[in-house]
Order: C-alpha cells, then structure tokens, then sequence
C-alpha cells in the first residue's frame, strides 16, 4: 500500500516546530487550581501540539501559558485567540498516546469570535464558581 500523500496541504495555518515548557489547567472546577506542566511539539495561529503526562478529554478546555515571545507568529496568535490571565483558552482536538505513558495532544485555540459560540465564561470556568442566580 503506497501511503505517499500527494494532495495540498489539509491545514489552514503552518506548522512551526518549537520545543518550550508549557504550564495549563484544565477548565474544571475540580482541576482548575491544579497547574500542570508539559511541553509544547508544534505551533501555528489556529493551534499547538503539546506532550503532557496528565490525562485530558476531547473537548476538555485548557488555559495554556508558555513563551510566546520569540514566535514571529506571535502577533496572530495574540489577535486571533481569547487569551485570559496571560494564558491562551484552547480545547483539546486530538490525543495520542505515547509508548512513554505520555500524551500528544492537539488544541484548537479557541478564537475571539468563537468565545460565546463554546460557552466559556470565565467566573465559571477559572474561578471554580458555578453560575447563581
């Protein structure tokens, strides 16, 4: 079977290789004080790849801080997502596992126009309060 692709490129953004610690948390409110670290794969506009030991789900949301400052992407990055606290708010769309007992996992940076469309509010999600009314 010949597995050679030939086809344009799926992708809408390049995919810049970089290495860099990574500190998150997941946006629960049973995890939400735990800051975990990782390291980040790979980086484009639209979103990372990243290797962590803690397990997350599909959907899960994180808040994802690491070096963006030597990224000459970073401009796009900070215009496009909804960054909160000095972090970027992604969620997960893809995870492997490592034979290490790692994970490679892929976010998706959740955009400024797409915020209200995944009901990220932040009194709910980062200060581990549920909504009262």
């Amino acid at each position: 079977m010949n597995n050679s692709y030939t086809g344009m490129e799926r992708r809408e953004f390049l995919r810049l290789d970089y290495a860099t610690p990574l500190a998150y948390k997941v946006c629960k409110e049973e995890t939400i004080s735990k800051l975990l670290n990782g390291y980040t794969v790979n980086i484009s506009e639209a979103g990372l790849l990243c290797n962590i030991k803690d397990t997350v789900k599909p959907e899960d949301i994180l808040w994802l801080s690491f070096d963006k400052s030597i990224l000459f992407i970073c401009e796009e990055i900070e215009s496009r997502t909804l960054i909160y606290q000095n972090g970027i708010i992604g969620k997960v769309v893809r995870i492997e596992n490592n034979t290490d007992g790692s994970f490679s996992v892929g976010v998706k940076f959740i955009t400024r126009e797409e915020k209200n469309l995944t009901n990220i509010y932040p009194q709910i999600y980062f200060q581990g309060k549920r909504g009262k009314k």
